[in-house]
C-alpha cells in the first residue's frame, strides 16, 4: 500500500517516517450513516498512538460520536466523512499529539505525569508539554497510554532479574558476585538500591568533595598538590603530542566546541583522564568526583559527545569489573538520554574494536553491564544491534563488535518474550 510521509508539509521523498493514507468508507443511510476507518489501527501504529486517541480526536473535532473500544475492530465515527477530511484532520492531531515542539520530528511517546500530558521526544531528547486545553487531552489523561513498548518499570524488573540471576550463579559457584566468570556483571545486594538514588548520591558526594578541598584550601588550589600539571595550557601541549590515531579516535567537530590552542575540550578531557591514570597507575585510581568536575570545568558535563569519550579512557582490560564502579557518575552524565546512549556506545565500539580488540568476546558482558546499570535501554540496545555504522570506527569493526553483541540482544529478545508470555 503506498505510504505518506507523517508530515505531510514536509515534500522530501525519502523523509523517513511514513504512514499509510487513511482509508475510509461510508456505510448507511439516512440517521443511520456512518463512516468506517478501515485501516486505523495501522495509521495509529505508524504515529506511536492508540487508535482510540486518534478516532475520539476525530469525533472531537468533526462534532460526531465515535467508538473508541470496538470489539471487530471496525473503527467508527457517524456521519458521512471524505477520506480527504479525514486526512486533513488528522494533521491537526499529528501536529498536536505526536510532533515535538522542540525539533518537529514524530519520534515521541505520551507520558502522563501529575495531570500534565508530555511528549518525550526520542530524537533530541526534549520533553514538551501538550495543550491540556483541548478536549481530547481530557481523554487521555482518564485513559493513559496502555502497552506497546515496555514501561521504566518493567525493564527494572528484567534487570533485578537479571541481577539477581548472577549473584544467583556467584553464589552457586562459590564465587562473589565480582567474580570475572559472570557474564551478567558485578552486582552486589546494595547496587539496585543505590542506581534507584545514584544521582543523588553522586551529587552528594560531588558537594561533599568541593567542600572538603574548598576547607583545605580556603578555596584555592595548590599546584604542588597535584601530581600532574592540570592548567588548560599544560593539558592543551600534552594533547598536541598524542599519538595522531588517538587524536583522531578523541577529536570531535572542533568548529562546534570550544578550543584551546587548537585543540578541543574533548582532547583536553580525554588527554587529562589518560595523564591521571598514568600518574595514579591504572585508570581505575581516577576518581569519577574528579572527572565530573574535569568535564564541568571545561563546559562538557552535559554533552553527548563527552560520553564517547569517556567510554574509551575510563576503562581498562577489565571494564566488565569497573562498570559498577562508575555507574552512578555515568547514570548521571547520562539520564534518560537516547542521544548519550548512542554516543556511548560509539565509544565502546571504539574502546572494544580499535583500542582493545581482544574484549571483542566480552562484548555480551560489557553491554549486560550497561543495561543492568541504566547506562543502555532496551530500544537503544536494539536499534544499535540491528545495522552497522561507520560513525565511530570502520565498518568491518563496527560488523565485528555488533556480531560478538548477538548473545546479548538475543537475550533480551527471549527476556521481552517470557514477559508477553507472563502477561498473558
Amino acid at each position: 500500500m503506498a505510504t505518506i510521509n507523517i508530515r505531510r508539509d514536509v515534500t522530501d521523498p525519502f523523509y523517513r517516517y511514513k504512514m499509510e493514507r487513511l482509508m475510509s468508507k461510508i456505510e448507511g443511510k439516512g440517521n443511520g450513516i456512518k463512516t468506517v476507518v478501515a485501516n486505523l489501527p495501522s495509521v495509529s501504529a505508524s504515529l506511536a498512538r492508540p487508535p482510540a486517541y486518534v478516532i475520539k480526536y476525530f469525533g472531537f473535532e468533526l462534532g460526531a460520536q465515535t467508538n473508541t473500544n470496538p470489539k471487530d475492530d471496525r473503527w467508527i465515527i457517524n456521519g458521512a466523512h471524505e477520506a480527504s477530511k479525514l486526512q486533513d484532520s488528522l494533521d491537526g492531531f499529528i501536529s498536536r499529539f505526536v510532533l515535538c515542539r522542540s525539533c518537529k520530528n514524530p519520534e515521541t511517546t505520551i507520558n502522563v505525569k501529575d495531570g500534565r500530558i508530555l511528549l518525550d521526544c526520542k530524537a533530541c531528547g526534549q520533553r514538551t508539554d501538550v495543550d491540556i486545553r483541548h478536549k481530547l487531552s481530557g481523554f487521555i489523561l482518564k485513559n493513559e497510554p496502555k502497552g506497546g513498548k515496555k514501561t521504566k518499570k518493567e525493564k527494572m524488573t528484567r534487570r533485578d532479574r537479571a541481577k539477581a540471576g548472577s549473584q544467583e550463579n556467584g553464589s552457586a559457584n562459590g564465587g562473589s558476585p565480582h567474580d570475572s566468570n559472570s557474564d551478567k556483571g558485578d552486582a552486589d545486594d546494595g547496587d539496585f538500591e543505590l542506581a534507584a538514588a545514584s544521582d543523588d548520591e553522586f551529587t552528594k558526594q560531588i558537594t561533599a568533595e568541593a567542600k572538603s578541598i574548598a576547607a583545605k584550601t580556603n578555596g584555592d588550589i595548590k599546584d604542588d598538590e597535584w601530581a600532574v600539571d592540570t592548567s588548560a595550557e599544560a593539558v592543551a601541549a600534552r594533547a598536541k603530542e598524542l599519538p595522531s590515531d588517538l587524536k583522531r579516535s578523541l577529536a570531535f567537530d572542533e568548529e562546534e566546541e570550544g578550543e584551546d590552542n587548537g585543540v578541543s575540550v574533548y582532547d583536553q578531557l580525554g588527554t587529562w583522564i589518560i595523564d591521571e591514570s598514568k600518574a595514579r597507575g591504572s585508570v581505575s585510581k581516577v576518581d569519577d568526583v574528579d572527572i565530573y568536575k574535569k568535564a564541568k570545568e571545561l563546559g562538557i558535563e552535559s554533552k553527548h559527545k563527552t560520553l564517547t569519550v569517556l567510554a574509551q579512557t575510563i576503562f581498562d582490560e577489565n571494564i566488565v569489573k569497573q562498570i559498577p564502579a562508575r555507574a552512578e557518575m555515568l547514570k548521571t552524565m547520562i539520564g534518560e538520554s537516547e542521544k548519550h546512549m548512542k554516543a556511548f556506545l560509539g565509544g565502546t565500539e571504539r574502546f572494544v574494536g580499535n583500542d582493545h580488540p581482544e574484549l571483542i568476546p566480552q562484548v555480551p558482558a560489557i553491554l549486560m553491564g550497561y543495561y543492568q546499570h541504566d547506562l543502555l535501554s532496551e530500544d537503544v540496545a536494539k536499534a544499535w544491534g540491528q545495522k552497522a555504522s561507520k560513525k565511530y570506527v570502520d565498518i568491518a569493526t563496527s560488523r565485528k563488535v555488533r556480531q560478538a553483541a548477538d548473545k546479548f540482544l538475543q537475550w533480551l529478545e527471549d527476556a521481552e518474550s517470557d514477559d508477553e508470555s507472563d502477561e498473558e
